[in-house]
């Protein structure tokens, strides 16, 4: 799976629209990356720039971009309401998909060094790339602001993590670091009355609201005379009440620093409990920017189990489950493409085999071209064994007379909805890996150095062509235990196609099995190759013992339904 990481540089500029265009061309311009947004403020003069992309990508144009505003914005003359110490004030890396917290204060750390020694300006680490427990809190390294700079940098407390303790006077400093990701998130009421948005969003916000005296209803205070707090129902949750004009409505407006600790759709939930409670009604909701996939995934399925029906539905069902139960049509369109970052990423003229329908993709298949060929039938085949399993269990789940196996099921049919995903990525990576063969063989062989190269390239795009169909083979193997499973389980007035699902199973692996081999002659390591065919006979044997076992066993069923 991709790994995906999110940048979200503050630049010191927000009221001239080409010099903030010259910072955002310079990330654009970097191979791998996709620029999200762009937030200029006047009042702040401030911008906030948001892309993604894979962390060495995310990398290079988070430099370029603090490199060209370290070009371009003079902090000797700027002024605005936003807090700021350098042309780019803070630079965040947050994790979206496949990415840990610490990789991402990998990357800080990686970029702070080389934003040091190449660029000249002091870089200072925060929130959970910080070294001391001190200069996590970003307000306390942005103290003094850049107008301080110079004196805090001759404290030998304030040296920075990288780069020299020396006042650069025209970029100040930079912060960067990693932090999670934050969901902007409101919740629609049906009032208009500003003080009820607010008195829910003090219940559920996580610092809470004064305590009062239950017979008084006066605020309670410690021995201070400070008003003592009752925490909110939600952590990880800031909240404010507020009316929308443009809306006629009020709303819960949020802000959900930690999805992990309370997801968007608890957050919701929450607010529609709570508006009960008060005689309101929620009348749907709307996110603010983008959301990483898993989190309308997790949605899906949250609401999916509420209603005690499977979760093992495609990511495209998840999500439309997620959308209407939390009513993110309600306000303008929840266009997914759009909404959800991993989507947004890719070419957008990269044309998908899958994408196809079944006619354009047979079409195709039957073409002049060599590609896509068997490999990726195979692929395709085992796809439809992994769909034919799922259904069986979709079509199990829930059924009086199965209660027993519930929960099995549905981690059989998860599991046979994550090897169908996997398998539609390999027809695609057949195709591909033919492809960079041919693209290989094409390569110039003039020279002994270009003969050289062409050959490494060459054996590398020959052993991954192996590589893809005997995935497509293990992957075959798996899904037909699955399948077999599922048999013995499931419904029984499904066993027809869990049959069908081993012998779909059974055609993916063969057929992948002769795309391995017919490869593997084109391989000049014979340790490597040995090991290919060894795997290629393991797997055969493995999986067509299993496919006759079960096979003969539904065949016995189904003659004699009755035993």
């Amino acid at each position: 799976m991709q790994k995906i990481v999110e940048c979200v540089p503050n630049f010191s500029e927000g009221r001239d629209l080409a010099v903030i265009e010259q910072i955002t061309n310079a990330i654009d311009q970097v191979e791998g990356v996709t620029l999200l947004d762009v937030d200029p403020g006047a009042d702040t003069n401030r911008t906030v720039v948001t892309f993604v992309g894979d962390p060495e990508s995310v990398v290079e144009a988070a430099f370029q971009g603090i490199k060209r505003a370290s070009e371009i914005i003079d902090m000797r003359n700027h002024s605005g309401a936003h807090a700021r110490m350098g042309a780019t004030d803070v630079c965040p890396f947050i994790p979206v998909s496949n990415m840990t917290m610490e990789e991402c204060a990998d990357l800080s750390r990686t970029l702070g060094k080389r934003v040091g020694e190449e660029l000249n300006i002091p870089v200072y680490l925060y929130e959970y790339s910080a070294a001391s427990p001190e200069r996590e809190n970003l307000a306390n390294i942005r103290a003094g602001e850049y107008e301080g700079l110079s004196e805090k940098l001759k404290d030998s407390q304030w040296k920075p993590d990288y780069g020299e303790a020396v006042f650069n006077a025209t970029a100040g400093a930079t912060v960067m670091g990693a932090r999670k990701f934050l969901i902007a998130y409101n919740v629609n009421l049906n009032t208009r009355d500003q003080k009820k948005a607010t008195d829910i969003a003090l219940e559920i916000r996580e610092a809470g609201r004064n305590k009062r005296h239950p017979k008084t209803n006066k605020f309670i205070r410690d021995e201070n005379g400070t008003p003592i707090k009752r925490p909110g129902t939600l952590k990880a949750v800031k909240a404010v009440g507020w009316y929308i004009d443009e809306y006629n409505m009020a709303q819960i407006s949020m802000n959900l620093v930690d999805m992990e600790v309370t997801p968007f759709h608890i957050a919701f939930d929450e607010v529609v409990k709570q508006a009960d409670i008060r005689g309101l009604r929620v009348s749907g909701s709307e996110l603010v920017g983008l959301i990483p996939l898993t989190a309308m995934l997790d949605a899906g399925k949250y609401y999916l189990k509420k209603q005690n029906s499977s979760t093992a539905v495609s990511n495209a069902e998840l999500i439309r489950i997620a959308i209407q139960s939390m009513g993110l049509n309600e306000i303008s369109p929840f266009n997914p493409e759009e909404r959800i970052i991993e989507y947004q990423l890719g070419s957008k003229d990269e044309k998908k085999l899958v994408d196809m329908g079944v006619t354009g993709f047979v079409d195709e298949l039957a073409s002049d071209s060599p590609a896509p060929g068997g490999g990726s039938v195979s692929a395709l085949a085992s796809a439809m064994a992994a769909g034919l399993t799922n259904m069986v269990g979709v079509l199990t789940y829930g059924k009086k007379g199965y209660a027993d196996h519930w929960e099995e099921i549905e981690e059989l049919s998860n599991s046979a909805q994550a090897l169908k995903d996997t398998f539609l990525h390999l027809v695609d990576e057949d195709t591909k890996s033919f492809n960079n063969v041919m693209a290989a063989i094409r390569l110039p062989k003039k020279t002994e150095e270009q003969q050289m190269a062409r050959e490494a390239a060459l054996q590398e795009a020959t052993v991954y062509s192996a590589e893809v169909p005997l995935e497509v083979m293990k992957r075959s193997l798996e899904i037909t235990k699955l399948a077999s499973r599922m048999a013995e389980i499931g419904n029984q007035n499904s066993l027809s196609d869990a049959g069908v699902a081993v012998l779909q199973a059974r055609a993916g692996l063969e057929g992948a099995a002769l795309n391995v081999l017919i490869n593997v002659p084109g391989i000049d390591d014979q340790t490597v190759v040995e090991k290919f065919k060894s795997e290629v006979s393991r797997l055969k044997s493995e999986a067509g013992t299993l496919a006759d076992k079960v096979l003969s066993g539904l065949t016995t069923k189904l003659l004699t339904p009755n035993t």
